[in-house]
């Protein structure tokens, strides 16, 4: 059997940390090796405090950047408050750049203070 984990790289460990702890509902789990461990139900997911500019692959040339960035994969946080969530998210330095809506559900695209896109799901 394979447990799917998701991976953070930010440019700073303990504000990531509150962001995802307080905004988005996450529970701390642990800290391991300049990680921190937080947990979104069933999924872990891995804060990794890495320098803007920093490479992640040897011989890339391919360097971290924070700023707002676009990537096809995501993360979605399903809440039955979408208001509340969204002004955490904006209170803890994260963005609303848009939203939608149809019968009985709506949706709010989000960036956390690290460029990274998701999106909060009203269930």
């Amino acid at each position: 059997m394979v447990k799917i984990s998701v991976s953070i790289d930010v440019s700073d460990l303990k504000k990531a940390e509150t962001f995802y702890v307080e905004a988005l509902g996450c529970s701390k789990v642990r800290d391991q090796r300049g990680m921190s461990i937080i947990s979104a139900g069933n999924c872990d997911i891995y804060l990794q405090e890495k320098k803007e500019g920093s490479k992640p692959i040897k011989g890339s040339d391919v360097v971290r950047s924070y700023q707002r960035h676009w990537s096809p994969i995501h993360l979605d946080f399903i809440t039955s408050d979408i208001e509340n969530v969204v002004k955490k998210v904006i209170e803890l330095g994260g963005l609303k750049e848009g939203d939608d809506s149809w019968d009985g559900g709506s949706i709010a695209y989000c960036v956390d203070p690290f460029g990274n896109g998701f999106c909060v799901i009203n269930e």
